[in-house]
């Protein structure tokens, strides 16, 4: 009877045990393991969004991560979260979870917020600057987005990194017209006006510095020069087929030594921006600054927006022409003219079609 029971209880009662126990430890790793909230219970919150933002430091432990998910609410277990932490290093001795902000979700099983962690899925994020802007605008628009302060920004832009990029023109004030328009993305834990700075710098190393490396021996600018004049040809040109003229109108001026007269460049050294219904004053046209074109001759000390490469490509391509004047229609065109005279009437025809208007 002795030998009969516990022939029993290894045939029969232990594997129903064993099973009743793994049963269990299934049932648990299932909740453990799967997400802590559905789709449905998510858009039912009040919430009305389901990512989470997580940072993970350098250094952080594969417990401690644990532990900060499910304080967020991105696991149901942190012993979970350590069994299968043991399972990725098992599988993969060398891996381990990265550090950096992640965008997780709790619709997201444990295994799923693992493995972005595990093979550092960090957070990007991107931004555009358009052709045309000046150091000020981009300042303005990294605040808006809250990246960081603007004045932070400009700041950042007035310390000029000549040990990695010993071709910038010595002695620049800020870095005015070498940050390249583009659109970038960066790790969200690496947000910094340093950072981001050196990313176009980057770009204009990579895009624009290039194009005036082979054409500079045929060319009358430094590298300072060419970046500046592009500035002005950007902000004055708005019709693509015009950019070479306008190139061409500026390159004439110099030439002869007159006065560039750009309004851009008043409207820089003020801090304004001119419209149809309020265009710039004479007392605005006649202050003093580096920056007044219709004051000194030749270009200003630095550029006064960040030019793209079609008119960085102007500059080095004006179109021969007699022409030494233009005005806007202010509808993206100009007219030219070569002598003054031609130009005031084309002045008289302009204010007459917005007076009509």
């Amino acid at each position: 009877m002795k030998r009969f029971s516990k022939g029993f209880f290894y045939l029969l009662i232990l594997p129903i045990i064993w099973g009743f126990f793994g049963w269990q430890g299934w049932r648990w790793w299932s909740w453990a393991s799967a997400a802590p909230q559905s789709e449905e219970q998510v858009r039912s919150s009040s919430g009305g969004g389901n990512s989470v933002k997580i940072l993970i430091p350098p250094g952080t432990s594969s417990q401690q991560i644990g532990e900060d998910l499910k304080a967020a609410g991105l696991i149901r277990s942190d012993l979970a979260w350590r069994l299968w932490a043991r399972w990725l290093i098992f599988k993969d001795p060398q891996g381990d979870f990265k550090a950096g902000s992640y965008s997780l979700a709790p619709t997201q099983s444990l295994s799923e917020v693992a493995s972005k962690i595990w093979n550092g899925e960090v957070m990007t994020l991107s931004f555009t600057i358009p052709e045309g802007w000046s150091i000020q605008q981009m300042a303005e628009y990294f605040e808006q987005q809250g990246f960081f302060s603007a004045q932070e920004f400009i700041a950042a832009s007035r310390q000029i990194p000549y040990q990695d990029y010993p071709w910038l023109p010595q002695n620049l004030p800020l870095l005015e017209g070498f940050l390249f328009p583009d659109t970038y993305q960066v790790e969200s834990a690496e947000v910094t006006p340093q950072v981001i700075i050196r990313q176009m710098l980057d770009r204009f190393q990579e895009s624009a510095l290039p194009i005036y490396q082979q054409a500079k021996s045929q060319l009358n600018l430094d590298l300072n020069e060419w970046v500046t004049l592009a500035s002005i040809v950007e902000k004055e040109a708005v019709v693509a087929e015009e950019r070479n003229r306008i190139s061409g109108v500026f390159h004439n001026r110099l030439q002869k030594g007159i006065q560039l007269a750009s309004d851009p460049t008043v409207e820089y050294a003020l801090g304004i921006r001119q419209t149809v219904d309020q265009p710039l004053t004479f007392k605005q046209v006649e202050t003093p600054s580096p920056y007044n074109t219709y004051i000194n001759v030749g270009l200003p000390p630095t550029a006064i927006a960040s030019p793209g490469l079609a008119s960085l490509k102007a500059t080095l391509n004006p179109e021969k022409t007699d022409y030494l004047y233009f005005m806007a229609r202010y509808d993206g065109t100009h007219i030219f003219s070569r002598t003054e005279a031609e130009h005031q009437a084309a002045i008289a025809e302009v204010e007459r079609n917005l007076s009509s208007q």
